[in-house]
């Protein structure tokens, strides 16, 4: 195994865990219930995984899913459900950071000098680290929440890029997907951040439950890697159908359409929608990101009519011209038979015609 490949999945893993325990700790702080330690517990799914991968794949990831995205989703997002729901009224000034700098430096003096002189370094380290934990939980709650969805969706991004990836996809393919997960990750932030801040919403639990919900939906996306990666055609026969053949030549925009119309953009538009014409809320980001959602899905709409108007003309062409229509990720012995099935045809076509130029001179004979 690779010293890189290792160090990458376990650096990796070791983010993600680590993310995951300062959401358990804040939602036992916000709480103030020991019992919600136990949400740490699925950090150990994580450790499975980690140990099975590294067994059988060695350390590399999968062809078209990552377990590690996926269970780093089931380890974070029940701490972000809680912190979402409760969500205190503690009051954020307009300049907390510069309060809390002011505030953290005098108590780190303070510390300093009453662990001068008697009490050795370590004691200081310790001092300085509890008072640096203490000023983190002074923090308010809003501030806390806000910070784990920006930073929650930043590894995800981050953790994508630095897990080891399987032979099945290529860098290219990674570099794609990685600009399709931030352009992602910046909606999906948008929209949690956009309609849970409304007043009115959190006045409504079963709303913010609805929200929530679509929120945890959209986040399904980031373990599947079909969005720059072919399905592929199991058998050249089934593959001459057309859905299959549709399917197999345009399997990555269709995806790509599909998690916008019905993961992303859809849910989104629905939720919004129903904010303005059921509850009667309205703001001008609102409005503007409903308009947005709606341009998307009609452009994604557009796009799903573009590919198969363009495959109807290319199968009706090739239909008149009598060829093989065969898919670019069709397996390579059925496109090898079809063209070499095409080959000999040719070569019987070429080999003949000295014949029947001498049989000609004999008929006008």
């Amino acid at each position: 195994m690779e010293l890189m490949v290792l160090l990458n999945a376990l650096v990796t893993r070791l983010l993600f865990v680590l993310h995951s325990l300062i959401g358990v700790w804040r939602v036992t702080a916000v709480k103030k219930e020991p019992k919600y330690w136990l949400l740490a517990l699925l950090n150990l799914l994580l450790c499975l995984e980690a140990g099975l991968t590294l067994k059988f794949k060695q350390g590399r990831g999968y062809k078209w899913f990552s377990p590690a995205i996926f269970l780093y989703l089931i380890c974070i997002v029940p701490s972000l459900w809680l912190l979402e729901i409760h969500h205190g009224t503690q009051y954020c000034g307009n300049e907390p950071g510069a309060v809390q700098v002011n505030v953290s430096n005098q108590d780190f003096n303070q510390s300093r000098d009453s662990s001068h002189g008697s009490e050795g370094t370590d004691h200081h380290i310790i001092q300085t680290a509890k008072v640096f934990v203490n000023q983190l939980s002074t923090i308010c709650e809003t501030v806390w929440t806000l910070a784990l969805h920006q930073t929650f969706l930043l590894l995800l991004v981050v953790g994508r890029w630095l897990l080891p990836i399987g032979v099945e996809i290529t860098r290219d393919q990674l570099s794609q997907l990685l600009l399709m997960f931030v352009g992602t990750a910046a909606d999906i932030l948008e929209f949690a951040s956009e309609t849970l801040d409304i007043e009115d919403v959190r006045k409504n639990y079963a709303l913010i439950n609805a929200i929530l919900a679509v929120w945890t939906w959209s986040m399904l996306q980031f373990p599947l890697d079909l969005a720059v990666q072919h399905i592929g055609c199991k058998s050249s026969a089934p593959a001459r159908r057309i859905p299959s053949l549709l399917l197999c030549r345009y399997s990555a925009e269709l995806w790509n359409i599909g998690v916008s119309l019905f993961i992303q953009d859809g849910p989104f538009f629905i939720v919004r929608s129903i904010l303005m014409g059921h509850f009667r809320i309205f703001n001008q980001m609102l409005v503007f990101f409903t308009a947005k959602n709606i341009l998307v899905v009609t452009l994604q709409l557009y796009r799903l009519a573009v590919i198969t108007l363009d495959f109807r003309a290319t199968v009706l062409q090739k239909s008149r011209k009598g060829e093989v229509c065969c898919c670019p990720c069709e397996p390579y012995e059925a496109r090898a038979h079809a063209i070499g099935h095409q080959e000999n045809e040719m070569k019987e076509f070429v080999a003949f015609p000295p014949k029947e130029e001498s049989q000609a001179p004999s008929e006008d004979h």
